[in-house]
């Protein structure tokens, strides 16, 4: 039986921040999308990377033990996906076994993709790809082939997805509503990026705040080879009134703003903070603001563009 298409959303305002913060912790959780190729996997795989899953693509099943052993036991990772598809070949047969030895370990759930022939022949049409089994035969021949191939898969699918009326954005909402757990904070990732002007604006960000009007850590000896990253350098911009002042200024505007984003279905949000060369004050504007919205009960990553790598 396939699965409906999902119901428009009418998210519902962000909760509080202490009632976020009273949250129970996500259930540990694996996912394994799979299914016919041109059904959508790298779309859902996107999808779940947006609401917060550790994403992997084909990883190869012998793994899936080891790897389920491994997010069961990290306090970083809660919730993680796997795509598994005909490039595993014969090993595909073993699915169904390791599959029970991966559920003593984790809750699992297998998602399958499915799509009508005459849509997959036309997507394949479309983009050009040849079908991963790389064959002599049609992309018709190709499609029975790799159904047949798959059945061990599909015997043991949880939920199985008719993508034929799906375009990418309507598949990637059908798996935020089914796959969000009802944390719609948690559907927006925000990115808060640092930078410096010197090296130019990045082109993917969504908001800009320029702190150059800082005082600089650059001109004080022991801070030039340092970044705003440590926590003596982060001290020394944090210690003058300006400096919380405009972080208190900006944490507000974000915390009336994101709910407005997550309503509007968005995904992913980036905040970029710059100064002069993207070493200190942006860097340290860029991880404290992470701290205040993961407090809020969003979910959030720094990066750092142009500090050193290490």
């Amino acid at each position: 039986m396939t699965e409906p298409k999902p119901a428009s959303r009418r998210g519902p305002a962000r909760l509080p921040a202490k009632s976020a913060r009273a949250k129970k912790k996500p259930t540990k959780e694996l996912v394994i999308v799979t299914g016919i190729s041109g059904a959508g996997k790298a779309s859902a795989l996107k999808a779940f990377e947006d609401l917060g899953y550790h994403a992997v693509d084909n990883l190869p099943l012998e793994l899936l033990p080891e790897f389920a052993t491994l997010v069961a036991k990290s306090s970083e990772v809660e919730r993680a996906v796997i795509v598994v598809d005909i490039r595993e070949g014969q090993t595909l047969d073993r699915l169904p076994e390791i599959l029970k030895s991966v559920k003593q370990v984790l809750p699992t759930r297998v998602v399958f993709l499915d799509a009508q022939d005459a849509v997959l022949v036309r997507r394949y049409s479309e983009t050009r790809r040849p079908h991963p089994l790389r064959r002599s035969e049609t992309v018709s021949r190709s499609i029975v082939e790799e159904r047949q191939l798959l059945d061990p898969i599909r015997n043991v699918t949880d939920t199985l997805v008719d993508t034929s009326d799906f375009n990418v954005h309507e598949l990637r909402a059908y798996i935020q509503d089914r796959y969000g757990h009802d944390e719609r904070a948690k559907q927006l990732l925000v990115s808060c990026l640092s930078f410096g002007f010197k090296n130019g604006v990045p082109l993917d960000a969504d908001m800009v705040f320029d702190v150059r009007f800082l005082p600089n850590p650059h001109f004080v000896p022991e801070f030039r080879k340092k970044t705003g990253k440590d926590p003596k350098v982060a001290a020394y911009v944090r210690g003058f009134p300006q400096t919380e002042e405009f972080l208190g200024k900006v944490t507000d505007l974000m915390l009336y703003l994101l709910p407005h984003y997550v309503d509007e279905g968005k995904s992913y949000l980036t905040v970029a903070f710059g100064c002069t060369g993207g070493q200190h004050r942006s860097v340290m504007m860029a991880e404290e603001m992470c701290k205040r919205l993961r407090k809020a009960g969003y979910q959030v990553k720094a990066v750092h563009r142009d500090i050193p790598r290490q």
